[in-house]
Order: C-alpha cells, then sequence, then structure tokens
C-alpha cells in the first residue's frame, strides 16, 4: 500500500490568441497532462480535461501542433504561433472579482522539510494571470481596489504544500490510512472510482499477472486549508493531480545528530482558515463552533537514515491552541490599550462550547485536556469573566458525558506564579505536561523496543495512549489558551512538547530514560525550533513578535531584552490599531468569505464582518442540535479513538484507491528523490533549508562528550545561552505577516497591551518584580561581583548611572577576555597556518598584519577553475565527461 503522489509539480502555461493551455509533469517529466482554458469568456471560467497521461514525445508534438495550427496566414499581421506565458510549480487556484477570472500560480518554491522522502516546500512567489482576453473584457471601476486586497495576503509569508503529503493531516492519520486492510481496499476500488480516472490508466496492469499496489488519495482537512475557495469553481472539473492544497502557518525542521545519526525533529503549525483573522477582530467562536486564532501544532520526529514509511522510525506528537470558545469581544474604537472584554451572546446551554470540542473528538479522541492559563485574581475583573465562563461551559458539557471521556479542565495563573519569587514557572508546567502526556500518550509506527521491555520504565508504563500491534496511538489532545494565545501559550506548548519528545526519543531507543534536561543540545535546538514557531504565529495573528520568550519565565533572559519590550509593545498597539482593519478585509476576500457581486455593497462598504462569519444571523437553521446529545452520532462509539481515522463508510467514502505497477514511477519514491538516471547537482537533489543543527550547539573543544544529551555550561557551546540571536531575529522578521502588514521589529511587550500582562497590574498579593536580573561582572582579576538592577519607581537616576558603569565594566572586561584569547590561538594554534604581526604602536589595539599562507600548484588550479565556473566560464570537457553525458543521454531518452 503506498500513498498517491501528485503527478503535476511543473506547469508551463502555454498562450495563444482565444486559449491558454497548461501542461503540467510529473517531477521525472516522463508523464504529462493538459489543461485547456478557454480566453473568450468575458466572466465565466471554462476549462477542459481531456483526462489523458501524455509521455514526453506525444507532448512535444501535440505542442507542435498546437504551434503550426495557430500561426498566422501569410498577408495578415500579428504574432504566430504558441508562445510560453509562465513556468510555475502548481496552481493555487483560480478567483473572479466583478471582470473575468484570475489564476493564481506558483513561480519560486524553497524546500522547508522532507518527511519520509516526501518534500514540503514553502511559497516563495506567485503571479497573477488574467484570463479574458483584452477583446471581450469587461472593465469595472472596482476591479483594481479588490486586486490589491487580495494580493495583500502575502503567499510568500509562511504557506506551505506537499505535492504528496496531506499537510492537512497530522502524520498519525496519515500513516493510519496506510494500515488499512488490503481487502478493505479492494472492495472499496470500484466504489470510489470516479470519472476523473483517466481511461487509459489502468492498462498494463493484467500483463504484469495482475500484481500491484494499491495507492491511496484522501481528502484534505478543510479546516486548514487556506487555498478551498479557490479551487472550488474546478475541483469537480479537473484530474485531482491539478489539486494542490496549501496550508498556512509554520514549519521548520531541525537535525540532531546522535553520534553521526541523523535524526530530523519537525515542527509543523496549521493555522485555521475558519474565522481566521487578526488579534482584536477575531476574538472567541463564531456560531459553527469555530474558533479564532486557531493552530494545531505537531512535531514529527524520525530517523533521518532510514526513509520509508513503512520500514523507518516515526513518531509525532499534536497539541492545540485556541481562543476561549464563547461568544466574547473587545471594542478597539475606544484607543484604549486594554480594551474591556464583553460577552456578545448568552449561551446557557454552551452550544458554541459543545460544537467547538464535537470537532475535537471527532479529530483527536478522548480525552480533551483544556490547559487555562488566563489570570484567576485581579482587582478589577478583566480576564477571569472568561475563567467563570469556561468552567460553566465545561461543567455543563461534562454532565452528558461519560466519567472516563470527561473534557479534563486545568486552570492556573500563569501570570501569578511569574510574579512570585517562591515559584518556579516552568517547574510547575513540567508537571502539568508530565500529567498531560501520559492521559493522550503518543504516535509511534514501531512497537516497544526489546531493551524497554528488559528495563522497563515506571513513566513509561503509566504511559497513556492507545497501544496497537504497530506501534501507539494519540488519544486525545492538549487545548492551551490564554487570552491571546501567543507568550503564555507558547510556552506551555514548548514545556509539553518537550516532555512528549522525551517519550519520542525513548520510544526510538535513542535515550535510556525519557527525560531531558535543559541546557542540553537537543533541548537546545528544540526551544529554537519553537521560539521560530511562536514568533512567526504572533506576527500573523498579533502583529509581532513574541516578547515572553522561555528565557524569560527561566529568569535568565539578558538585561538588554528588556529595553525591547516597550517598542514591541508600541509596534504591536499601532499595527491593532491602524493596519488589522485592512489585514481582516485582505483575509475575508481570500478566504472567500465575501465574495463581491454586482449592485451588492462593496467589502470596504461594509460597517462589520460579524455576519460574514456568523451564518446563523442571515438565516435560521431547519435543525437544532440536542442540548444533551451534543456530540455527532457515533463518535462516543469508538472513543478514546478519533472517529476519523476508525475504518468505517463514512471515512471509507473520503478516500480514493487506485492500482498500479509496483515498479510505477508515481510509486517509486527512491528514482523520485534521487532519480538515478539524472544528472543532478547536490544542491538540487538535498536544497533543504534546515532551520537549526545540534552543530550550531556543539562543544567548542574536542575532549567534551559530543552527545546532545549532556548539560553543558554556556561557555562549552558553540552557541551561547544568552547570546542575543541578531541573526535569527532578522530571519524571522523579513517573514511578513498573511497580510502584508507592516513588519515590526520584535515581539510583544509589558504595557497593558501586551498578551500577558504579568509586569503591570498591581494586585493584592503584594510580590516582588522578577524583572530584577542578577549578571555576573567580571574584574581585572579573579574576583567576581555580582551586580543586581531592580526596577523602582522614582530611581530612574540610579537606574541608568548603574546600568552605564555596568555596562563599562563588560566591555572591559569582555576586551581583556578576548585579547588573551587570541594572544593564545597566536601562539599556540595559528603558527602554521598564519602569521600575526603587531603593526599598532599602542598595546591595547588589536590591529595586527597578516601573510596569507601558502598553496600548493593545484590547490591553486581547483580554486581558479571553482572561480571560472561561478563566472559562467566553464572548463574545456575531458574523455571522462562524454562518456558520462553520452550514458546520461542513453539512460534517459534511449
Amino acid at each position: 500500500i503506498s500513498k498517491m503522489r501528485a503527478a503535476s509539480s511543473k506547469s508551463v502555461v502555454q498562450l495563444v490568441l482565444t486559449r491558454y493551455f497548461l501542461v503540467g509533469s510529473n517531477p521525472a517529466e516522463t508523464k504529462y497532462r493538459v489543461l485547456k482554458i478557454d480566453r473568450t469568456e468575458p466572466k465565466d471560467l471554462v476549462i477542459i480535461d481531456d483526462k489523458h497521461v501524455y509521455t514526453q514525445q506525444e507532448v512535444r508534438e501535440l505542442l507542435g501542433r498546437l504551434d503550426l495550427g495557430n500561426r498566422t496566414k501569410i498577408g495578415q499581421k500579428g504574432s504566430s504561433g504558441l508562445s510560453r506565458a509562465v513556468s510555475a510549480f502548481g496552481v493555487v487556484g483560480f478567483v473572479r472579482f466583478l471582470e473575468g477570472y484570475y489564476i493564481v500560480l506558483i513561480t519560486k518554491r524553497r524546500k522547508m522539510a522532507d518527511i519520509g522522502g516526501h518534500a514540503i516546500y514553502k511559497i516563495e512567489d506567485t503571479n497573477m494571470i488574467y484570463i479574458p482576453n483584452d477583446s471581450v473584457r469587461v472593465t469595472h471601476p472596482d476591479e483594481a481596489r479588490y486586486l490589491r486586497i487580495f494580493q495583500n495576503v502575502d503567499l510568500s509569508s509562511n504557506f506551505y504544500f506537499s505535492y504528496s503529503y496531506d499537510l492537512s493531516h497530522s502524520l498519525q492519520y496519515n500513516l493510519t490510512v496506510l494500515r488499512m486492510p488490503l481487502e478493505t481496499l479492494k472492495t472499496e476500488t470500484t466504489q470510489t472510482r470516479q470519472e476523473s480516472f483517466d481511461i487509459f490508466e489502468d492498462e498494463g496492469l493484467s500483463i504484469q499477472g495482475g500484481s500491484g499496489v494499491f495507492g491511496i488519495c484522501s481528502k484534505p482537512y478543510e479546516k486548514y486549508v487556506w487555498n478551498g475557495k479557490l479551487l472550488e469553481a474546478v475541483k469537480n472539473t479537473v484530474h485531482r493531480d491539478w489539486l494542490l492544497y496549501i496550508i498556512h502557518g509554520f514549519c521548520g525542521q531541525s537535525k540532531l545528530l546522535i553520534y553521526g545519526r541523523p535524526i530530523y525533529v519537525t515542527l509543523i503549525a496549521r493555522r485555521s482558515s475558519k474565522f481566521a483573522g487578526t488579534r482584536f477582530l477575531k476574538r472567541g467562536a463564531n456560531c459553527e463552533g469555530d474558533v479564532a486564532n486557531e493552530v494545531e501544532t505537531e512535531q514529527i520526529l524520525y530517523d533521518a537514515s532510514v526513509m520509508s514509511f513503512s520500514a523507518g522510525s516515526y513518531s509525532s506528537y499534536v497539541q492545540v491552541r485556541g481562543s476561549v470558545p464563547l461568544y466574547w469581544s473587545q471594542d478597539i474604537s475606544t484607543m484604549m490599550p486594554k480594551p474591556p472584554i464583553t460577552l456578545d451572546q448568552g449561551d446557557p446551554f454552551a452550544h458554541v462550547a459543545a460544537l467547538h470540542f464535537d470537532q475535537m473528538l471527532q479529530r483527536f479522541g478522548s480525552p480533551i485536556i483544556i490547559l487555562n492559563l488566563v489570570k484567576e485574581r485581579e482587582k478589577r475583573k478583566h480576564e477571569r469573566i472568561l475563567s467563570e465562563e469556561l468552567v460553566a461551559a465545561v461543567t455543563y458539557l461534562n454532565q452528558f458525558l461519560p466519567p472516563e471521556h470527561a473534557i479534563i479542565y486545568i486552570p492556573w495563573d500563569m501570570a501569578k506564579y511569574t510574579k512570585s519569587k517562591l515559584c518556579n514557572v516552568l517547574d510547575r508546567l513540567n508537571v502539568i505536561a508530565e500529567s498531560v502526556v501520559k492521559k493522550t500518550g503518543f504516535f509511534v509506527n514501531r512497537p516497544d523496543s526489546y531493551c524497554s521491555i528488559l528495563r522497563p520504565d515506571e513513566k513509561w508504563n503509566e504511559l497513556g495512549g492507545y497501544v496497537v500491534s504497530t506501534g501507539r496511538l494519540q488519544t486525545g489532545v492538549l487545548r492551551t489558551n490564554c487570552v491571546d494565545c501567543l507568550d503564555r501559550t507558547n510556552t506551555a506548548q514548548f514545556m509539553v512538547g518537550k516532555c512528549a519528545l522525551a517519550y519520542q526519543l525513548y520510544s526510538l531507543g535513542l535515550i535510556d530514560k525519557p527525560n531531558l534536561q535543559f541546557d542540553t543540545d537537543a533541548v537546545r535546538l528544540f526551544e529554537e525550533l519553537y521560539e521560530d514557531h511562536g514568533d512567526t504565529l504572533s506576527l500573523q495573528y498579533g502583529g509581532s513578535q513574541l516578547v515572553h520568550r522561555v528565557k524569560t519565565y527561566r529568569k535568565i533572559a539578558p538585561w538588554t531584552q528588556h529595553s525591547k519590550d516597550i517598542m514591541q509593545t508600541l509596534s504591536r498597539y499601532y499595527s491593532n490599531a491602524f493596519s488589522d482593519a485592512d489585514r481582516q478585509d485582505s483575509i475575508n476576500l481570500f478566504l472567500g468569505v465575501f465574495k463581491p457581486t454586482e449592485g451588492k455593497p462593496h467589502l470596504w462598504e461594509l460597517p462589520t464582518d460579524f455576519y460574514l462569519h456568523h451564518k446563523n444571523t442571515l438565516s435560521l437553521s431547519q435543525t437544532r442540535r440536542s442540548y444533551t446529545y451534543w456530540w455527532t452520532t457515533g463518535v462516543l462509539k469508538h472513543l478514546p479513538l478519533p472517529f476519523d481515522e476508525v475504518a468505517c463508510p463514512e471515512n471509507r467514502r473520503k478516500l480514493t484507491v487506485k492500482k498500479f505497477h509496483k515498479y510505477e514511477e508515481e510509486i517509486d519514491i527512491h528514482n523520485e528523490f534521487f532519480r538515478p538516471y539524472e544528472l543532478s547537482s547536490f544542491d538540487e537533489t538535498f536544497c533543504l533549508a534546515m532551520t537549526n543543527s545540534t552543530r550550531d550547539f556543539m562543544p567548542k573543544n574536542v575532549g567534551i562528550d559530543p552527545s546532545p544529551f549532556t548539560v553543558r555550561k554556556p561557555d562549552e557551546t558553540g552557541k551561547s545561552v544568552l547570546e542575543n540571536k541578531s541573526n535569527r531575529e532578522e530571519t524571522v522578521l523579513q517573514r511578513k505577516t498573511a497580510a502584508s502588514a507592516p513588519p515590526p521589529p520584535s515581539e510583544e511587550a509589558v504595557s497593558s497591551s501586551s498578551e500577558d500582562d504579568s509586569g503591570t497590574d498591581k494586585e493584592d498579593e503584594g510580590a516582588v518584580s522578577q524583572r530584577s536580573t542578577p549578571v555576573k561582572v567580571t574584574d581585572a582579576g579573579d574576583n567576581t561581583k555580582i551586580t543586581e538592577v531592580r526596577n523602582y519607581c522614582g530611581s530612574s537616576f540610579i537606574l541608568l548611572s548603574t546600568a552605564f558603569h555596568r555596562f563599562v565594566q563588560l566591555g572591559q572586561s569582555q576586551h581583556k577576555q578576548d585579547k588573551s584569547s587570541q594572544q593564545f590561538c597566536s601562539k599556540h594554534h595559528l603558527d602554521r597556518v598564519i602569521n600575526l604581526i603587531p603593526i599598532s604602536s599602542f598595546s591595547q589595539d588589536n590591529i595586527y598584519e597578516v601573510q596569507p599562507p601558502r598553496a600548493d600548484r593545484k590547490s591553486i588550479e581547483i580554486f581558479h577553475a571553482h572561480i571560472q565556473a561561478g563566472r559562467g566560464d566553464m572548463q574545456p570537457l575531458g574523455k571522462d565527461d562524454f562518456l558520462m553525458y553520452r550514458e546520461y543521454i542513453r539512460n534517459r531518452y534511449l
């Protein structure tokens, strides 16, 4: 059984006067499909797909005939034949405003991750082409404005796709579908056969003696697909290989080297396309149970030395964030930095919460665990309003569920614990994370290793989930929320992910105990991955990066970090007050929530988009859901397993099954990934933009243990714990928000408009602020002093003076350390490489004259050949080069 792989990984648009011809090919460029798009219709989309698979020779002959048939006759003016309009890597979709249709094409891509040989790409650039010919175009004065609003959703900012891997589903779902019994697939082959199948594709199956492979293609999960409305016009017309579904959120991959064994850690965040929008304009939930800022985060761990899903070792863990599922909002028209929270509608029977948790039971199973991080104790009731309503909703819904499948509610005032000196925030989060992972378990596609049976671990034996013969399944999910679901939520999710990562490593036999400590290479790599993940999601929803990071809660953040917080608060406030409305209009237009119609109000004329997202305000529903049996029929029957992964008739109807040759190119991962019959380069084959690698954290000295699970001091790593990662921050800043908002400098902040507000509200506890940061200052000798700067009111002059003296002392100490280290290196290590000669008259200067090392003649020739190749001047080919090229031509074309 194999996952079906899409054919149209590269497309070329050919142009004639009356039609566009879209030619798509598979990665090996051995199979082609052709779409014909009519350009004579001013407002309708007419697409013809002949459903035929062409070979390379056949498609050349077809294009040649089209070129010859469309040449202008003798004596007529104008261009002749068929011309290439654009080359692309996929079709995002088709969109129409008030004139004709546009086609949106992916023109640039970048490989971001690899999962079992399935490449995941990030969209780098797109192109919109107007389909109707100019001779039939009916112009409209507002068309250009709609086009600008649509293009404000920058598709080059964190949109991802894959030709062969379903990014809208979790790894557990994708591999569970592949484990479906073969007898079921054979019976479903005839039932799910559709007209979109090619009538020529089954030729030759009987010649091979009936031996074949069944391929499965599942329907995407619509909630996390962002171009579903753009493909709606052609979904039932064209072959499924043309349909390329994209997700929005984050995708990053890091390599963990365990004594040379490559382990890939992948983080995928899927942002919901339902009730999507910006921070203050989208709060709570809509009438269908979709909540604002809902993101599903999945961490995938696998051994990269084995590529196949069937033979490799894969593990994943999923958790969710999202706004509190109630009808609530915040009015920002008053220009207050901290708008009051308002409950818009009364919901005594928890109708909207029931719809939301019903969706989660279908997708994740039970138990559903809610980690609520909002404030519980406030002088003026603000965040506590949400907690009280959420507790009432969960209590009402639980009385109808069986006790073993009840929703688990965990309230924890994270801001209160942050301000207390007696409590360690991350230790408390670690206790919560252990209990959560033990209840939900995690997914792994292999049974427990024999060593864990011989040496059983107490924590491993208490692990929950669902154990099957082929491994373990995650049942249930953790749902984390605060007010904005940004800073506090990201730190909590990191701690739960860190705990799950330890279990994943243990299940793959990589560590002897399911436990990971801070200040190890593995945790630092994982922490950077989660910070990139949090920064990206915060930019998309809130308009700025995170401010309260993991280091903030560990009380090891550099003192320079606090000075940035105020600027980031102002940046976020500006974004929320002045640019979020335009971004919200762009998202509504892109997702098809608003459709321009002649004679109706335009998008910019609407006073609010409330009626667009709440369908029950426009029409009354004919059926009303039960107040007691609030779940979908059949869900309770299969709990704790998720209903979507059960082999029932409803789910089998979502699958498309097809039979292939066992040597078919579409299911041959090795040939598709490595292309052994094609002359290729390493840069093209392994062009993976790896976020981080443990080599960034490896010890600088050879004698130290290179294990990524060894606790290290800050001076033992290649990357300091307190280092201000300016390069990474600049990279994250270059990622624009989904609606092309002006990129803010960095993170969220400390003022009352920030997401955590942990340093602003003076509550009754009288706790001392944790803004004081101990900083070590080294003198000229070996003595060490500890200077502590506290944030006292009315002591600004003393604060500035102390900070200035500390800055000067730090600079002097750093200069002396650099000077001594340079002298040591030049004396002991660099004698045979370069010769450093001081040329300054001042002893404190580090200005040297450098004599370059000598190189032999062969090295100089190689270097000059490399320079010439970069300029485009290639070296003359030798005999071996001609033989290699001749062999390549013979294997490729003959």
